[in-house]
């Protein structure tokens, strides 16, 4: 009876996560398997917070002495990931905003040289 306001406040998190990224989704551009994989996530842990117990049984079952032990290895592991993919997904931006910069100012250049080249003679700018 102890542990139920915490379960409770942790469950209560784990769906509010989940739906504000299902109300996201359609303004995210958010691929098929991460969708998944988000959704797994969270019905993982909904059920390690409803079953601790299973979570170490389960961590030793995989040889990892407890089951906090085998959480926090996970979250290391989600944790790269993330930065992982944050790190590419600045990386694809930055080469986007690059070539939209280039864009603009060879626009401009060509605008800019046009409307010098075609000025009536004797005017100046």
């Amino acid at each position: 009876m102890n542990h139920l306001w915490i379960q409770l406040i942790l469950v209560v998190a784990a769906v509010a996560m989940a739906l504000v990224f299902v109300w996201r989704w359609d303004k995210a551009n958010t691929r098929a398997w991460k969708r998944i994989a988000f959704t797994l996530f969270v019905i993982v842990n909904v059920v390690a917070i409803l079953w601790p117990t299973g979570v170490t049984k389960l961590a030793t079952a995989l040889g990892v002495g407890r089951g906090t032990d085998l959480v926090l290895y996970l979250m290391v592991i989600a944790m790269g990931f993330l930065t992982l993919n944050t790190y590419l997904r600045f990386r694809s931006l930055e080469k986007k905003i690059t070539d939209l910069a280039r864009t603009v100012a060879i626009t401009e250049g060509v605008r800019h040289n046009s409307d010098r080249l075609n000025a009536p003679v004797g005017s100046e700018h």
